[in-house]
Formats: structure tokens, sequence, C-alpha cells
């Protein structure tokens, strides 16, 4: 049995980024990240634009200009201004390479023709300048960058339609036992509904990561053996749930033996998720996780979500882990660390009723782990304790 410490670097050291390409639509690809550096096609503006409502000087030594015209935005007349000339010009409208300054409207009073100007005047000020934002060329965003809303607006805005990113890992979720049904199937006795695996997809979801299968094996070896073969060979990450024990209709171990897959550990010392297995083959980075619900979603936010993380090669691997004040007390039962379900908030945090690994009430409403290592047998009200963030 392997401890949790020795379980993260053993998914951190075998799990090795994909690095690989795929061309994406800009509009579908939020929350990917670049896979080269992106350079300026044009210049951002592509003209001298106007940051005000206003007027468009070319400036003389006069407080009073004669007035010629006017610019919308998206005009592309380029009137001549002579000193003492202005244009009323509007935000975003381009302005003439005779105009030397922009004075807003609420400093300006016109009559007929001529406009007179209140307070000092700087030169160029109000215009935001040819490439403020980038040059032709120059670069626009690094590589790595990942691809929030606002990026998307940037990008699109420099003329760019579609953008290198790095393809996130196609994934098969896998359950198994005869004991399970579909959900609104009528619940025949010694039948339960199958959760883990809508419980599982969701929690990709919620990571953004979409590319992923569903598969349901019953309690048969060469079915076991079949299904496995089949997605290790065409997936980037297997996910197995159920299973891995070592009862008489737990078929995945001996499966994933006969299939040759490395096992890199199998059982680490803790509660929930003892009986959690760890390897690869070829590309594919497989778990086999716990059965129970509570059990098998822990273990993926303590070890799958590493691996998906660096997979995508991402600097920050690990859910965030914060110190908070207790308001619960729980005593511990056993030697093993103990992954708490609780609700953080504030700075503080409660361990919730109902820790059993097959329970899924409790999680329901957690957003955070306290994580009880094995020397504290103790937690006290108002202890200060070690707490996991969940991404939720």
């Amino acid at each position: 049995m392997i401890s949790i410490k020795d379980a993260i670097q053993q998914v951190k050291d075998n799990c090795k980024p994909l690095l690989k390409e795929v061309i994406k639509p800009i509009e579908k690809s939020g929350n990917y990240h670049l896979f080269k550096d992106i350079h300026s096609p044009i210049n951002m503006p592509p003209f001298r634009q106007s940051a005000m409502d206003g007027y468009a000087l070319n400036l003389h030594d006069n407080k009073e200009y004669v007035l010629i015209g006017e610019i919308k935005a998206g005009d592309s007349d380029k009137p001549v201004l002579k000193p003492g000339e202005a244009v009323r010009i509007f935000t975003g409208s381009p302005v003439p390479d005779t105009a030397n300054a922009v004075i807003m409207q609420e400093k300006v009073i016109q009559k007929n023709n001529v406009i007179s100007c209140e307070g000092a005047i700087v030169l160029n000020q109000n215009i935001r300048p040819l490439g403020e934002q980038v040059m032709k060329g120059n670069l626009a965003l690094v590589k790595g960058t990942k691809l929030t809303p606002a990026a998307i607006g940037y990008l699109t805005a420099l003329g760019i339609t579609e953008v290198s990113v790095f393809k996130k890992p196609s994934i098969a979720l896998v359950t198994t036992g005869n004991e399970l049904i579909e959900a609104g199937q009528p619940l025949s006795y010694g039948k339960i509904y199958e959760s883990n695996s809508k419980m599982l997809q969701n929690a990709l979801y919620n990571l953004k990561f979409y590319n992923v299968t569903l598969h349901k094996i019953e309690d048969d070896y060469n079915k076991t053996y079949s299904e496995l073969k089949t997605v290790i060979s065409e997936k980037d990450v297997v996910i197995i749930s159920g299973g891995i024990s070592v009862g008489d209709y737990d078929f995945v171990g001996k499966a994933l033996n006969a299939l040759e897959v490395e096992t890199l550990f199998y059982k680490v010392k803790q509660k929930p998720g003892k009986p959690l297995f760890f390897g690869k083959k070829d590309q594919a980075t497989i778990f086999a996780l716990p059965g129970n619900p509570a059990a098998a979603l822990t273990c993926f936010y303590v070890y799958v979500y590493i691996a998906l993380q660096k997979l995508m090669d991402r600097e920050t691997l690990e859910l965030p882990r914060i110190t908070a004040k207790s308001n619960s007390e729980f005593n511990k039962k056993g030697d093993r660390p103990q992954f708490l379900k609780a609700l953080y908030k504030n700075d503080n945090v409660s361990i919730l009723e109902g820790q059993s690994s097959a329970m899924l009430q409790t999680f329901a409403l957690s957003n955070a782990f306290v994580f009880m290592p094995s020397e504290t047998t103790k937690i006290n009200s108002n202890d200060d304790v070690e707490v996991i963030l969940l991404p939720i």
C-alpha cells in the first residue's frame, strides 16, 4: 500500500504533457490554451482613433476653431484640416492625419460653425495612436495563454478566425457491475441506479474536458477484457469505476493484468478510496477508481485532476490548499489519513455529517475537503485544519 504523498508523486512523474496541436474556430476555443505564439496581422487600432465624443482639432494659438465637417464611426473620409479648423467626431471614429488633438464635447461651446474651447489642450490628447494595443507583426498573445472571453474578443478584433491550441485528452469513463441500471428504468430488487458515470462526466465537463465517452461493462471477464482493450488503444485517459477489488466478480484488475498495463500503484493508505489503481499502457493513462460514489469522486479530485492538469502542461497541478478554522469536532477511527467532506466559508470550515464512502448526499453540500493526516486522531472546534478547495 502506497502513501498519499507517494501516490500523488507517481501521478505527477508518470503523466507527460500531450503537447498535441489542434486547430479550433475562434468561437469554439474558449478555455483552451494557445499552442504557439500569435503575432498580430494588423495594427490595433488600425488607424488613429478618437477616444471621446467631441471635436478633432488642428491646433493653433486661438481657442476658437472653424467647424468644417463631421466624422462618424465607420466613416472612411479623410478631411484635411488647416490650423484653426475642426471636425465633429465620435468615439471610435478615425482621426484625420491633420488633426493633432481631440477635445471632449463637454468643454466646447458651439455657435453656428465656430466652436470655443475651454481649458488647456494638450498635443494628441484623446487620440488613440495607430497600433496602441499592438503593432502589426508584434506578439499579440504568448504560447500557453488561456483563451478567456477577453482573449477571444481581442483575437477576433485582430481579424483572427481560428487558433492553434493544445489538444485536450480524449477520455473514456467505464462503469462495471451487474447491479447497475440506467436512471429512468424501473428499479427491481437487487438493482441500483448507476450514478458514477454521470457524476464523473459532469466533473470533467466542469473542468472543460468535453471529449468524453461512456462505457458500461457487465461483470464478465471476457467482456471486461475486450472493452478495456478497445478504450485503452483509443483514448488518452481511461477512468474505470468499480470492479478493481479482489472479489469473485471483480474482473478489472485481472483484465488490466492480462492487457499488460503497467501498475504504478494499487491501493493507497487513505480514507475513502483505498482500492485505487493507477497505471499506464502505451499512450493511455489509466485510473481504476473505487465503486463507492463518494470514494470515486474523492479520488478523482485528488489524483485524476492532477493527471489532467499534467497532460495539459499546466504549471499548477493540484487543487488549492489553505488553512482554516474548524467549526466542527471530528474523531478519526484508525490510522489512515482521511479526506473529510466539508463546507468552507469566510476562512472557516464545517465538517459535514455522513462521511461514508457510499454516500453522496453530504458530498452534494460540500465545496471542500478537510484533510486529516494519519497522526491526527481528533479535530476540535477552532483548530486550524488543512482545507482542499474543490473546483465547483
